[in-house]
């Protein structure tokens, strides 16, 4: 039995936001829970943890992969289930941040531990060595921190934290559960106040928020300059605050200000007078209403005066032009040597950043790699501080941040530690630097990475070389590992299906059934597939060229076909989007390995076409087999509302149940274990002496069903649901989809519904509210509802 799998049933100890959301994510990995509270003082004893697990279907964005995920939940309370621990492999405390009630619950439960069980607390900063002494000496050596990030489901970083007396192994199972059962990223931190990603993130913050008053900026204006703008998330700093909740801010700087004692930087944790105000009178973010935005982000706090202004400012556009440079380097020397206030602005959150980073990271982490996953998996950036300081030049920076040291323009005087001199770097192919070792340390060996082909790299490090390539044209690249299975990866921008793509992926399967057992489908990098080129097909259309956009639909169907009907099986490894044509790819694959945060569907109704590479044929067969020689139509509808309605799967589970994924189709929860599994996948297909499928004849619901279609379009038409061009574009779908003018149950070949997708699909694309909707997708990357 693995590591991983010996984690069998796990108990959550504390039934508030982050003990239940955590009980969910496991209980989206298959992992039963039981999630334990209080007993409630009224009613039932277990309502306390009732509630919360109802609560979560209510959450946006949806702790559940899909909610029938609930009924995995057990819940439970302190007073009359605690034999139930006896069963459970782990267990992760995650009440309050108080040591005395987490003291007391320990001694509560350790009697109830079975031999092997792992004790974690999820504790954002408390001591653990300090939490341990309340842990029974018997147990020690099976307690450990485990710092999930809020949403768990969403966020990569997960924080491993030994006590001293931690057993190695236990943090080897646990690490490798984390990683493959629940997808997670890794970091083992050091026992430091607030870890590793909060200590540098929220100083990050808490230097942003210094700044922000020091060159006068407002704070929609510091949003405008701190999202992607600078490789960071769209809700910047201020509007990040927002969605945490201003509370729980005022707590954090609270609680690292009292445990920072002998932090440099430690008077700048501290909350500024108008973020307490605001707490102090319930304007606390987003779940109140109001907070440093007001009137659904409209408007913007002004500090100043503590009123509420009109938001939407925009970087000077000098400092815009600034921010575009490519080159890191250029870029940083541009914004230091500006005397634009935004410039000085930025020039600084960034030095601040790094001199914090290099000083603090002998203390808080074992190597610069730690620090910089830390902060892009826990804090959503696109680079770590280490990784922009070495692409910036790293003895060019050092020089500039001990210039403003001198010059005291830093937030401290702290002098740069020395190694910081001696090394041209902290990322290299051999490893990433040790400030509290002085040595470069390479990537963890454990056998759970093993499972990553291709693991998420920091830069600096070997650059992966993806194979050798054995066919490529401007659309793909077919390449080999140098085993018996093919890999086929898109080149095309959000990996679009265009003229080149159709050519490349038919050219490649003809190459792999000579060469290979079989071929995957997998891109290096999300989304698998933003659907059809649309670009390509405007000129045609514009130019009434629609016989030759017929033939395009007639090729695409035709590569499709090609994908199904292989000699060799053909696997799709699927993450990210997945949407119309690309979707279509997926449907037509032997398998799919799709990662839990893939979100499939048919959305060509957005664009007033409908599905035509053969799609709606996929769901006509799919809800043939499915009805068993019953009536079809209940299990046509579903599929019908689907492609109607251009619903998009907000998890690989909910694609099962939409039925883009078919039931034998396999999730994983860690994307980078997506090639790993895939190539699996083909190996198991080949071994067991693969024959491709034959072209059946598809029972369809003729016109019986086009009625049913339409009846229910009437309905969504007259009740406001969709426009009367979306009720056309619905009629074209039920045509397709149940096979046209025939009677019922009529017995039809795969062309003939291939050739009504391609009539309703060319058809369409002669309107002129489908050409509308075709040019505000392009434009505005937004569907036009016309």
């Amino acid at each position: 039995m693995s590591n991983a799998a010996s984690i069998r049933r796990v108990a959550v100890l504390g039934a508030g936001v982050m003990g239940a959301q955590i009980a969910a994510h496991l209980a989206n990995a298959d992992v039963p829970v039981v999630l334990f509270d209080l007993p409630a003082k009224d009613g039932d004893p277990n309502g306390i943890a009732t509630r919360a697990i109802a609560n979560l279907s209510k959450l946006n964005p949806a702790p559940f992969a899909v909610k029938e995920r609930a009924a995995l939940i057990k819940p439970a309370n302190y007073d009359q289930h605690l034999e139930l621990l006896r069963d459970c492999d782990l267990l992760i405390e995650a009440i309050a941040e108080r040591p005395d009630w987490k003291a007391d619950l320990y001694q509560r439960i350790t009697p109830y531990l079975n031999e092997r069980a792992i004790l974690a607390t999820n504790t954002s900063g408390l001591p653990i060595n300090m939490l341990a002494e309340s842990v029974p000496e018997t147990a020690r050596a099976r307690f450990c921190g485990i710092h999930f990030f809020n949403p768990p489901r969403y966020m990569a970083l997960v924080e491993l934290i030994p006590c001293h007396g931690t057993a190695p192994a236990i943090l080897d199972q646990l690490e490798t559960f984390l990683v493959s059962t629940l997808g997670k990223g890794v970091i083992r931190a050091k026992d430091t106040p607030n870890f590793i990603a909060n200590r540098v993130g929220v100083f990050s913050m808490a230097a942003t928020i210094h700044h922000t008053e020091a060159f006068g900026l407002g704070l929609d204006l510091v949003d405008a300059l701190t999202g992607p703008a600078i490789g960071r998330p769209k809700s910047a700093t201020y509007r990040t605050a927002d969605i945490v909740g201003l509370d729980t801010m005022g707590h954090v700087f609270k609680g690292s200000e009292l445990a920072l004692r002998q932090d440099p930087w430690r008077q700048y944790f501290k909350a500024p007078a108008w973020l307490s105000a605001l707490i102090e009178k319930g304007a606390l973010g987003q779940k109140t209403g109001a907070g440093i935005y007001a009137n659904k982000g409209k408007q913007v706090l002004d500090p100043a005066t503590g009123t509420y202004q009109d938001a939407g400012a925009k970087p000077d556009p000098a400092v815009q032009a600034m921010l575009k440079i490519k080159n890191p380097a250029e870029k940083f020397a541009a914004l230091r040597a500006s005397d634009h206030p935004q410039a000085q602005f930025l020039w600084a959150i960034h030095r601040d950043a790094f001199h914090y980073a290099a000083v603090l990271l002998a203390e808080i982490a074992d190597n610069a790699r730690d620090v910089d996953f830390a902060i892009r998996w826990g804090f959503g950036w696109g680079m770590g501080p280490f990784e922009i300081w070495q692409a910036a030049g790293w003895e060019q920076v050092a020089t500039w941040i001990e210039q403003d040291i001198a010059a005291g323009k830093a937030m401290t005087t702290t002098p740069l530690p020395a190694w910081v001199g001696q090394v041209n770097g902290v990322h290299t192919p051999q490893g990433s630097y040790s400030a509290a070792e002085n040595v470069y340390k390479p990537r963890s060996t454990l056998p759970v990475y093993q499972r990553q082909l291709y693991p998420e790299q920091v830069l600096g490090e070997a650059p992966p070389r993806y194979g050798e390539t054995v066919f490529e044209n401007s659309g793909v690249r077919l390449w080999t590992t140098g085993d018996d299975i093919g890999v086929l990866s898109f080149k095309s921008k959000m990996h679009v299906i265009g003229e080149d793509v159709l050519d490349g992926v038919l050219e490649a399967l003809k190459i792999a059934e000579q060469r290979f057992s079989g071929l995957v489908l997998w891109q290096t990098e999300a989304p698998f597939s933003a659907g059809a080129n649309l670009a390509q097909a405007v000129p045609v259309v514009l130019a009434g060229g629609f016989d030759a956009l017929e033939h395009t639909v007639a090729k695409f169907q035709h590569t499709t076909a090609a994908l199904r009907y292989s000699a060799i099986p053909v696997v799709a490894a699927a993450q990210g989007l997945a949407l119309g044509g690309g979707c279509e790819f997926l449907m037509h694959c032997d398998r799919v390995v799709a990662a839990l945060e893939s979100y499939i569907g048919l959305v060509e109704v957005g664009v007033g076409l409908i599905p035509a590479g053969g799609g709606c044929k996929e769901f006509a067969l799919r809800a043939m087999i499915e009805a068993k020689g019953g009536d079809l139509l209940p299990f046509l509808r579903p599929y019908f509302e689907a492609m109607a309605m251009a619903k998009v799967s907000r998890s690989a589970e909910e694609s099962k149940q939409l039925g883009h994924l078919k039931p034998a189709d396999v999730i994983v929860f860690n994307p980078n274990e997506l090639l790993y599994v895939a190539k699996a996948q083909v190996r198991a297909l080949a071994e067991t002496g693969y024959r491709p499928p034959q072209p059946r004849l598809i029972r369809v619901a003729g016109r019986t069903g086009i009625a049913a279609c339409q009846m229910a379009l009437v309905n969504m038409r007259d009740g406001g649901f969709i426009s009367a061009h979306d009720y056309q574009i619905g009629l074209y779908i039920a045509q397709a989809l149940c096979g046209g003018e025939v009677d019922a149950n009529t017995l039809v070949d795969e062309e003939w519904l291939l050739g009504l997708e391609r009539k309703g699909f060319v058809e369409l694309a002669k309107t002129p509210l489908t050409q509308a909707r075709i040019a505000q997708m392009l434009t505005t990357g937004k569907p036009l509802r016309n």
